[in-house]
């Protein structure tokens, strides 16, 4: 498949955010239950929840430039019985608005005055974000995952691969915002930071493992209906391209996308780590956030490998592009 820039921004943008909303909601739990000492005050969650936001509006407005009729957009909505990308597009914009909501609390003063007597409006607000938050994962993740004809994509890691990331990504930048506005929170934040790290690495692995094992289910024989036992293509069949062949081909060679694979797994999990211990024993912020911006650079790496990697069966037909 040939990778979308606009797709590749939107996942990775919008998975940032996702990933700091969740940070500062488990900041606020943990905080509450009193198994940390939380912020000192609510500059910490309406600075962070306005940081979130900035990046799922990026993601939001990226999407716009895959699309051939922008001003049409309204109408994915109407698919959402049966489409996961209209369920995208129909809980994204009720996430951000939760975002808001949840930072114009902080801002507001709704944690120390309850809307209704006995009930922290932030804390609500932020239960139904974080439900929001995870339904989107799984929404954007169902895009890809329940497309059947293509294997590479259709399993469940797809949508835990997402989660991962998108968790990862937001933690980190979460642990470098703290180490700016809230500096008592990098230890417990960096402590998620390397777990959702390692977890997101180790299952982005199972994944590369699973489809290097793939073996197709069609042959260019099914693909063009001939029974002839030795077939190929020796040229492109027409003379100017198609839809087909500049969407369902990259282009690059064989040689590039193994060098992109490998750039992705060092550039999410062991570099970005190795950041932030160092930026931790040196109590060092730039290091923090250059921890960040190393993995995020990585995951749009591994964002282009995953839609690189992907073979669509038509490719079987059009063997020869050029």
């Amino acid at each position: 498949m040939r990778p979308a820039l606009s797709v590749i921004l939107l996942t990775t943008l919008i998975g940032v955010g996702q990933g700091l909303f969740l940070a500062l909601y488990t900041v606020q739990v943990f905080d509450r239950i009193g198994l940390i000492q939380g912020p000192a005050n609510a500059a910490f969650y309406v600075c962070g929840s306005a940081l979130a936001l900035a990046f799922l509006a990026g993601g939001l407005g990226a999407s716009f430039f895959h699309l051939g009729r922008p001003e049409r957009a309204w109408r994915a909505v109407t698919m959402w019985r049966t489409s996961w990308l209209s369920r995208e597009v129909i809980v994204l914009p009720a996430f951000m608005g939760c975002v808001f909501l949840y930072g114009l609390g902080h801002y507001a003063g709704w944690a120390q005055h309850p809307l209704v007597a006995g009930v922290d409006a932030t804390l609500a607000i932020g239960a139904i974000g974080t439900v929001l938050c995870v339904g989107l994962f799984l929404c954007t993740g169902m895009i890809y995952a329940c497309l059947r004809f293509l294997q590479e994509w259709h399993t469940p890691l797809t949508v835990i691969n997402y989660l991962l990331f998108g968790s990862a990504s937001g933690l980190m930048l979460a642990t470098a915002y703290a180490g700016v506005i809230e500096p008592s929170l990098v230890g417990f934040l960096a402590g998620w930071t390397v777990a959702f790290t390692l977890a997101a690495f180790v299952s982005r692995g199972a994944s590369l493992i699973r489809n290097a094992r793939l073996k197709p289910r069609s042959t260019l024989q099914t693909a063009i209906g001939v029974k002839h036992p030795r077939i190929v293509q020796s040229s492109q069949g027409f003379l100017g391209g198609s839809f087909n062949t500049r969407e369902f081909f990259h282009g690059a060679t064989h040689a590039f996308v193994r060098s992109v694979k490998w750039v992705f797994l060092i550039g999410v999990c062991p570099v970005p780590l190795a950041l932030l211990a160092a930026g931790l024993a040196g109590n060092a912020r730039v290091l923090l956030a250059i921890a960040f911006l190393v993995q995020y650079a990585g995951l749009l790496a591994e964002r282009w490998f995953f839609f690189a990697q992907a073979n669509h069966p038509q490719n079987l037909y059009y063997q020869r592009v050029s």
